[in-house]
């Protein structure tokens, strides 16, 4: 069910109990300002999603409240992440879904990065 990216942040979300090692992930990749792990639902043949480590709960949150150094850190993070999995070329795909209408699920920021074929159009016609 989507959700409302306006609301206050909850540390009971799926994310932020990753983030906490209390439910495992497939971890990809993490640093100071970032944890990459693959989906547990992919919906391509590689799809990784990348959560900044700090409590955001959207791209509108984070670009508004995030300091400098954690949005260049997590913005480096989810292009490396891209490069170590090989997928520079022939591409991929990132995707970040914000509140009810864009389809948010998890009020945490994430970001989607789908490769391994070819992705087709951006919005289904």
């Amino acid at each position: 069910m989507p959700i409302d990216a306006t609301l206050p942040y909850d540390d009971s979300n799926i994310f932020a109990k990753i983030l906490r090692g209390e439910i495992p992930c497939n971890r990809v990749y993490e640093d100071d300002f970032a944890l990459a792990f693959h989906d547990i639902a992919p919906q391509a043949p590689t799809h990784i999603l990348v959560i900044p480590k700090g409590r955001y709960v959207s791209w509108d949150d984070f670009s508004a409240t995030a300091p400098d150094v954690e949005i260049a850190g997590f913005v480096r993070a989810v292009g490396i992440v891209a490069r170590d999995a090989g997928h520079v070329e022939p591409g991929y795909r990132l995707l970040a879904n914000i509140g009810a209408h864009g389809g948010q699920e998890v009020p945490h920021l994430h970001v989607h990065l789908f490769a391994g074929k070819s992705m087709g159009p951006m919005l289904g016609r």
